[in-house]
């Protein structure tokens, strides 16, 4: 895009990385937006600094966690304006490790639930060099879960999604859970 994505904005006004803390803030009273440079500072969120700078999406998770006054943290991308705080709610209602759809067959470790367990994996794979976002995943507890609607999970990485998401609006329709399929 040329420029930070999270800065982009929606029909709404807002950004979108002011859009996904106005949803995270309907599920917890901690929400949290790791980064190292004060541009992305957005009201109702508390910013925490990258631990690994350079560290990809790994970091990034570890640093949520690691910053977080819960035990348990949803972790979401912020390019992703069509969350679904009740696909969240459910994800957050599996007692794991983590809590990962998979799209496809693929892991989503950028919309998935993370818990404490998870540090100690993440911290060894970071400190070796190894920034494989679902690495860890053979050393915790994952539940996956599979049959969400794709459209939750759609990210604007081209000026062309960002005006599909503007035509479309901000929320998503309300997903049919009931399709939602959990693998252990």
């Amino acid at each position: 895009m040329g420029f930070p994505k999270a800065l982009l904005r929606l029909g709404s006004g807002r950004t979108l990385i002011q859009e996904a803390v106005r949803k995270l803030g309907r599920l917890s009273d901690d929400v949290i937006v790791v980064a190292n440079d004060d541009l992305f500072a957005v009201h109702g969120a508390r910013m925490e600094p990258d631990i690994y700078p350079g560290a990809a999406v790994l970091g990034g998770i570890y640093s949520a966690l690691a910053a977080a006054r819960h035990d348990r943290v949803v972790v979401v991308g912020c390019d992703m304006p069509f969350l679904s705080t009740a696909v969240l709610a459910d994800l957050i209602a599996i007692e794991a490790d983590a809590v990962v759809p998979r799209i496809d067959g693929y892991p989503e470790p950028l919309h998935a639930v993370y818990g404490r367990a998870c540090l100690e994996p993440i911290r060894r794979r970071l400190e070796a060099g190894q920034l494989r976002a679902i690495g860890f995943h053979s050393e915790v507890q994952v539940h996956y879960v599979d049959g969400l609607d794709p459209a939750t999970f759609r990210n604007v990485n081209t000026p062309e999604l960002l005006r599909e998401a503007a035509r479309e609006g901000i929320e998503p329709p309300t997903p049919s859970l009931g399709r939602m399929r959990s693998i252990h």
